[in-house]
Parts: C-alpha cells; sequence; structure tokens
C-alpha cells in the first residue's frame, strides 16, 4: 500500500471515491442527483487547480494497482479562496448560486473528505489514511487537523474518537448538522 499526493491524471479514479464520501451533500451543492453528472462535474473540478477538491488537496491510497481511498485536505485558512472556483463552476454548469455555511476555518488542516472504494472496505484503509494525515499534519508540521461528521453516524463518530479526534463545536452544512472534530496540537 502506497500513500502519495494525487496527480491530474487520477481525477476520474477520485472522483467517485469523493463522491462516496460527500454524495447527499454535494446533490445538494449542484442541484441535481445524477450520479453521472455529479461525477462527471467533479471529476473536472479535481483536474483543476486551485479549488477545494483539486488534485493538488488530494492523498490518495494506491493498492493492488488501483486507487483505493482518497482523501481531500486542505488549510481551512484558504477555504474562501478554495470555494471561489467552485462557486462559479456551479453557477456557471447549474445556474445556481452556491453560498454553503463555512464548514471549516482559520487554525486547522481540515480533511474535507475521504473516501475508500467499496471494493476494499474493511481492509482497514481509512484507517491508515487518517494515520497517515495526523503523522503528515499533526505530529510532523506541528497543524490542528479538524473535520465534520454526521450526528446520524455514530460508527464514524467512534472511529475518529480512537484515533484522538476530540468534539470541539457543531457546523451546518446544506441544512445538515455535524459535529466538529479536532485533533489539536
Amino acid at each position: 500500500m502506497l500513500i502519495r499526493k494525487a496527480k491530474i491524471e487520477d481525477a476520474s479514479a477520485i472522483s467517485p471515491l469523493l463522491l462516496l464520501a460527500m454524495e447527499e451533500v454535494f446533490y445538494d451543492f449542484i442541484g441535481n442527483n445524477s450520479y453521472e453528472i455529479a461525477t462527471s462535474f467533479l471529476t473536472e473540478l479535481i483536474q483543476q487547480k486551485e479549488n477545494q477538491y483539486s488534485y493538488q488537496n488530494c492523498w490518495v491510497v494506491e493498492l493492488e494497482n488501483q486507487i483505493a481511498g482518497v482523501a481531500c485536505v486542505y488549510d481551512g485558512a484558504n477555504l474562501l479562496k478554495l470555494r471561489n472556483p467552485i462557486a462559479k463552476a456551479i453557477k456557471s454548469t447549474f445556474k445556481r448560486d452556491f453560498i454553503p455555511e463555512n464548514e471549516t476555518q482559520s487554525g486547522e488542516i481540515y480533511i474535507d473528505c475521504v473516501g475508500v472504494a467499496t471494493d476494499f472496505q474493511g481492509r482497514g484503509i481509512g484507517s491508515k489514511l487518517f494515520n497517515f494525515l495526523i503523522e503528515e499534519f499533526v505530529k510532523k508540521k506541528q497543524r490542528n487537523l479538524g473535520l465534520l461528521v454526521d450526528l446520524e453516524n455514530p460508527k464514524a463518530q467512534k472511529l475518529y474518537e480512537r484515533l484522538g479526534f476530540k468534539i470541539v463545536g457543531k457546523k451546518e452544512l446544506s441544512g445538515k448538522t455535524f459535529e466538529h472534530m479536532q485533533i489539536r496540537i
């Protein structure tokens, strides 16, 4: 298993994995519930530079010559700058205003989403990816690491707690309430 920074050519493998992690929220963002439209649009965003979902912000897990998992991670201080190209693309493509709540902020490296391919789930890939991110950002770079967890997903919250994340508040996003969790330095 290899964990590495994503490359532009990984975009079509990354988009379905990111969509696994944020399907409901992403459909709300674009105002369309078509899986094909969502993955196609997300692939285009991943291929671009300097946006939330850009390959530049993704780490991938390679296993058995495939991309088995992905994490989209960026500095929370850059949220608005990274979100602006997304808002423009949604407006242009879907004729919708995109003005979601701020899911992160300055002072944390934000794990926007993590997805593991269904064929590879149950092998500990997600946990290994989270441990890699903790090592990379908290231990090596001395940065707080944050994420949101759906209140309706207590299993994920327990996993994050086992990894060392603690609840620091609540956040709203697309009409849903999430626990805001962090590992602080």
